[in-house]
């Protein structure tokens, strides 16, 4: 998540105790707090899609954007950015003049922490972390998007028009890195995969009460969709090819190529 020691991260105990039912997910203080250790009980494989975001630039990544100063460079969004953990993935493993991040999230709480973090980790780097509403914000030509774990919590009749503005930034040779939680079609297999990831998530250490209270946190907060709606969208949006590249349970990545 980032380079924090383990030992000053805050325990996830948002739902230890109950909570009123009308009570809703927020990207708060609170959630900003525990973040890093939430994610990394209640995202199978987070870490690992992390990882390969380097790997993926390495071989997308072709300078063909101008930075400030006048040299190429390749521009990145990092999209629904939460703490920076996509950004910092790829700042640790490009030179400075390699990249131009951009960083945006709609919490003031996760770009406050996420700036303070970027910039005491990777200085050197050109990394603008934005409050924003990624459905307000015009691109730039980029090589690639990340778009962690974001596209569900927007609503599904603005999904399309997000997609479509990644697409037209996008220069040709660039990707889209898509990563969403997913529900499947056939109810039998989608309750057998559910019923896994909440298997996951007691193996993580979480309580029947903290699991049921943030499941109805999440009602109606957080909307997926079928692995197959998202390659439909894909479509949709004029992405040409594109691939589910890692599963794990219940959550997919996708990348797909302009």
């Amino acid at each position: 998540m980032s380079q924090s020691n383990p030992a000053t991260i805050k325990h996830d105990t948002l739902f230890t105790t109950p909570l009123d039912k009308a009570a809703r997910f927020s990207f708060d203080e609170q959630v900003v707090a525990c973040f890093p250790d939430m994610i990394r009980r209640s995202v199978p494989g987070y870490g690992q899609v992390l990882a390969m975001l380097p790997i993926f630039a390495r071989r997308h990544c072709k300078y063909r954007q101008q930075g400030d100063d006048g040299r190429r460079v390749s521009r990145v969004y990092d999209l629904g950015c939460s703490l920076g953990a996509a950004s910092m993935a790829l700042a640790g493993e490009f030179a400075p003049q390699d990249l131009q991040i951009k960083a945006i999230d709609i919490s003031p709480a996760m770009t406050t922490k996420a700036a303070t973090v970027l910039n005491d980790n990777y200085p050197e780097h050109d990394i603008e972390v934005v409050t924003a509403d990624i459905r307000d914000v015009t691109l730039e030509p980029c090589d690639m998007v990340i778009l962690n774990l974001t596209l569900q919590f927007l609503p599904a009749a603005d999904r399309v028009a997000v997609l479509e503005n990644i697409y037209n930034a996008l220069s040709e040779g660039g990707i889209l890195v898509l990563t969403e939680k997913t529900h499947a079609f056939d109810e039998q297999y989608d309750a057998w995969l559910v019923e896994r990831y909440y298997d996951f998530k007691r193996a993580n250490g979480y309580t029947e009460m903290e699991i049921s209270g943030k499941r109805n946190a999440l009602e109606n907060v957080l909307i997926t969709d079928t692995l197959d709606g998202h390659h439909q969208r894909l479509d949709e949006v004029g992405f040409a090819r594109h691939l589910t590249w890692f599963q794990f349970l219940n959550f997919v990545s996708i990348v797909a190529f302009k």
